[in-house]
């Protein structure tokens, strides 16, 4: 199936700080998160360095993927560690598999 929106976590190197996201071109939002850390680092994902894709969903219609976004930021971090593993279990980047 082919979907056009998708929510996303990104990490930084050491996995120990996560940014969940909402987008309808997920490979546009990892160069924007990557250029932002490389410099005006104006959003939390480019001021803490998340710039590693280690987990997406994707969705046909917008209104489900905002739903998913905001269930997703309010689960603690253990729950989303569990999500992030089932789907990435060594957390590896996934950036080249998207672009």
């Amino acid at each position: 199936m082919f979907y056009n929106h998708f929510v996303y976590i990104m990490a930084n190197k050491y996995r120990t700080t996560l940014y969940i996201g909402v987008t309808n071109n997920i490979q546009k939002r990892i160069a924007q998160h990557y250029f932002d850390s490389q410099n005006s680092k104006k959003s939390f994902a480019g001021k803490y360095n998340c710039i590693y894709l280690v987990y997406y969903e994707g969705f046909e219609f917008p209104k489900e993927a905002i739903a998913r976004e905001k269930e997703l930021k309010k689960w603690r971090r253990e729950k989303k560690n569990k999500l992030i593993s089932e789907f990435n279990p060594k957390w590896e980047s996934l950036n080249n598999q998207i672009i």
